[in-house]
């Protein structure tokens, strides 16, 4: 059923009573029982010990949990003059909707800024929301990014494709662009409200990258934050993270579609203005079935490799194929290989007639394969000196610009039978 509001009676009963506020901390929540009252209490903190001056409402955005969420979010006592407001969103299931909510009241109260904070995050302190909150109320910035301290197997997706792509077409250097925790000004909460995405696949599976792209092309001024480290519920690339993948990718390969006139244009990198430091503490280790990502990669090879044949080009297929003849110990996919690979993807599907989403299931074995040899070529490292590896591999994308445009225009032509194999599988 389509709507026209994602807040409730209940929440639109309260902004009643609100009528104002200057800062709305907003949480998209679902089943989050053990780390939600944690969040609230240090955005709790933070609000009184930073901006005590100004009257804040922290909105916990929450999904349907079937958990007690809710009831723990509800009962946490705040610090004197916060208020709050918890409730169900309505319409299309996902964290864009519950992010719709949350931009909702931040515009029904008129607040000067709105920080939006996962919800399952285990290390959030009360500095975070000095950190993202200050640029928008004291420096003008429409838009503050997040970057965190993390562990060089946290943030896989990020750093071998959405930061490399999003600097290579879009010109901007952000570190975290699909970090989970923003904060923007008043004209941008208006600027997001206005646009016809919230029904979208967008809302459902991308609405953090559909944010920061946003920003960028419609040249709100932007900054990044360091938060320090960022421990939430982290997951095993080799487990959790290829729907993510098939997602996040799916998002980013549409909206390059519909900004095309703008990513074309651009030409260099600008470095997006940074505020703080960098923790050099080391961040918590994360478990990584090794084994199954090069398996992963492998057994892709076995069952895509007559299509893969046909989308990349000879010298690529054929380093596919080489690192599928290597060991795990051994194993490796070089970084100009990938960077060939992931911009013949995007031409191929630029240019795929349908079912693109099935397109991207069959290229997710080759984001595992990147995953186990950053893996391999990072093994004795830190996650400091990985963080080195991550900006090289970002400047080779940016270098190779132009091929990205080349196979844009003129991918390697798919037979019908092709087509009609791909999506059979």
């Amino acid at each position: 059923m389509k709507y026209y509001s994602a807040l409730r009676p209940y929440v639109m009963k309260r902004l009643e009573e609100l009528e104002q506020a200057d800062i709305i901390v907003g949480i998209p929540a679902f089943n989050n029982q053990g780390t939600i009252e944690h969040v609230i209490k240090m955005v709790s903190h933070g609000l009184n010990e930073h901006f005590h001056d100004l009257r804040p409402v922290i909105v916990v955005s929450d999904g349907g949990s079937t958990d007690d969420t809710r009831d723990v979010a509800k009962e946490f006592e705040l610090k004197p003059w916060q208020e709050r407001i918890v409730g169900i969103y309505r319409g299309t299931p996902g964290k864009g909707t519950a992010l719709r909510m949350i931009l909702e009241v931040a515009r029904n109260l008129n607040a000067r800024a709105c920080m939006v904070v996962d919800s399952d995050l285990r290390s959030i302190t009360n500095l975070w929301v000095k950190n993202l909150l200050q640029p928008i109320l004291e420096k003008d910035y429409d838009f503050a990014a997040p970057i965190y301290t993390r562990y060089k197997y946290d943030g896989t997706i990020t750093n071998n494709i959405i930061y490399n792509l999003c600097q290579a077409a879009f010109g901007k250097k952000i570190r975290q662009p699909i970090g989970g925790d923003f904060a923007f000004s008043r004209n941008l909460v208006n600027f997001y409200i206005q646009q016809d995405v919230w029904e979208t696949d967008v809302a459902k599976f991308g609405i953090d990258i559909w944010l920061t792209i946003q920003a960028i092309i419609r040249g709100f001024r932007m900054c990044q934050t360091h938060l320090g480290r960022k421990i939430h519920d982290a997951k095993d690339p080799s487990e959790h993270l290829g729907p993510m993948f098939r997602q996040v990718v799916s998002t980013l390969f549409a909206l390059m579609e519909e900004t095309e006139g703008y990513w074309k244009n651009v030409t260099g990198v600008e470095q997006v203005p940074v505020f703080g430091e960098m923790s050099a503490v080391e961040p918590d280790p994360i478990d990584v079935n090794f084994h199954k990502l090069v398996s992963s990669f492998k057994s892709g090879l076995r069952h895509f490799g007559t299509l893969w044949e046909e989308i990349f080009c000879d010298d690529c297929f054929e380093a596919l194929k080489a690192a599928a003849a290597l060991d795990d110990s051994r194993f490796r996919l070089p970084t100009d290989t990938w960077v060939r690979v992931l911009y013949e993807i995007a031409g191929t599907y630029h240019n795929w007639p349908s079912n693109r989403r099935r397109l991207v299931d069959l290229m997710t074995p080759l984001y595992y394969g990147r995953v186990a040899s950053f893996v391999n070529e990072t093994a004795s490292m830190s996650s400091l000196e990985a963080e080195r590896l991550v900006e090289e591999q970002a400047a080779f994308f940016v270098e190779a610009k132009d091929y990205l445009m080349t196979m844009w225009d003129n991918p390697r032509q798919c037979s019908t039978t092709f087509i009609k194999e791909a999506e059979e599988l």
